[in-house]
C-alpha cells in the first residue's frame, strides 16, 4: 500500500485550512481589546504619592486622556477613545484631596428634531473632594455621597463620566431653532420653502377624488356609448 503523502508534498496544513473567523483569532482580538481598555482605565488614575498628605500641598495636572466607553445619554455622548483635555489642580487638605479645574471633550450624536448627525465640544468645570480612608468625611458620609481615595491613587474617570451625563441634553438639537421634519413627507422643514404643505383629503372621499383626478378611470357605465344617441320612441308620440 502506498504511503500517505506528507504535508510537504501538497497536503494543506491545519493552520492553512483554518477559516478566517477561527475562535483562536477572536479570542486574541478580545484579549487585545481588553488590554487596551485596561490601559485606558489605568491612565485615569492619579498617583498621589507626589502630592503627599501635608495640607496645602498642590499639583497642577494638564493632560489629555482617552474617553472610556459609556460616557453619554441615548442621543448624544463622548465617542470611546476621544481625546479629553483636563486642566486640573489637585490640593491636599485635611480630609483628602480637592480636585478642581476644567474639562474639555468632543461629543457626537443625533438631532432629536431632524435626526441629522451633530458634533460639538463640551466644556465644564469640576470640583470634587476625594476623601482619605478613615477620615471623618468618609466615616460620616454615605458611600455614594463622597468619592474615596483608593490606596495611593484616585480615579478621575467616574467624576468626569458623571458630570458629562448630567451636563448633556436629553434632547440635543443641531441648532436651537431647528424646525424638525415634515410629518407628511419626512423632509427637513429648514430645507423646504416656507409655504410647503400637503393637501389633506378626508379618507372617506379619497376614492372619489382619485376618480375625479383621472377621467380615464370613470366607470364606462357612466359614459354615453357611441351610437346610443337618444331617440324618441314612436309609441310615446
Amino acid at each position: 500500500m502506498p504511503a500517505a503523502p506528507s504535508p510537504a508534498h501538497g497536503a494543506a496544513s491545519t493552520d492553512a485550512r483554518r477559516p478566517a473567523g477561527d475562535p483562536v483569532d477572536t479570542t486574541t482580538d478580545q484579549a487585545a481589546r481588553s488590554s487596551a481598555e485596561k490601559a485606558r482605565e489605568k491612565a485615569w488614575k492619579i498617583d498621589l504619592r507626589e502630592i503627599g498628605r501635608r495640607a496645602g500641598s498642590m499639583r497642577e495636572w494638564d493632560k489629555t486622556l482617552p474617553a472610556l466607553a459609556g460616557w453619554g445619554v441615548e442621543m448624544i455622548g463622548v465617542p470611546e477613545g476621544a481625546p479629553v483635555h483636563l486642566r486640573l489642580r489637585l490640593e491636599s487638605v485635611m480630609e483628602g484631596v480637592l480636585v478642581s479645574g476644567q474639562v474639555e471633550l468632543p461629543v457626537t450624536g443625533q438631532c432629536a428634531r431632524c435626526l441629522d448627525p451633530l458634533e460639538d465640544t463640551l466644556t465644564f468645570d469640576v470640583q470634587e473632594l476625594y476623601a482619605y480612608s478613615g477620615s471623618t468625611t468618609e466615616a460620616t458620609s454615605e458611600e455614594d455621597e463622597v468619592r474615596r481615595i483608593d490606596g495611593e491613587s484616585l480615579d478621575l474617570a467616574p467624576l468626569v463620566r458623571d458630570t458629562v451625563v448630567l451636563t448633556l441634553p436629553l434632547s440635543p438639537t443641531c441648532t436651537p431653532d431647528c424646525a424638525g421634519l415634515c410629518v407628511d413627507c419626512g423632509e427637513r422643514l429648514d430645507d423646504l420653502p416656507a409655504d410647503h404643505s400637503h393637501e389633506v383629503i378626508d379618507p372617506r372621499w379619497a376614492g372619489l377624488a382619485a376618480r375625479l383626478a383621472d377621467p380615464d378611470t370613470t366607470d364606462s357605465a357612466d359614459r354615453p356609448q357611441p351610437g346610443s344617441a337618444s331617440r324618441t320612441n314612436p309609441e310615446e308620440n
